[in-house]
């Protein structure tokens, strides 16, 4: 476990440096990918329609609800190396 937080530190580093910004779409799964990853699965409260941004961010990360820790931080070093 300790080699893939150190891969995924490096990944959420590395995804601060890309060289061009990924599409809406993308953005939301390299979100949804790092809070399933650092965090488990979504306990927080839905945002309301007002929201819309908070709210496309949170039926992202609820999306992997079941989705192991370590497979999420998996899926999102491999997403953030395709896209440098």
């Amino acid at each position: 476990m300790a080699d893939i937080k150190a891969a995924f530190d490096k990944a959420m580093a590395d995804s601060k440096n890309l060289s061009e910004r990924p599409d809406n779409a993308t953005l939301l799964k390299i979100y949804a990918l790092y809070k399933q990853g650092s965090s488990g699965d979504n306990a927080d409260k839905k945002p309301g329609f007002s929201d819309m941004v908070a709210r496309a961010k949170w039926d992202a990360w609820n999306k992997l609800k079941g989705t192991s820790q370590e497979d999420a931080m998996q899926q999102y070093i491999d997403l953030i190396e395709s896209l440098s």
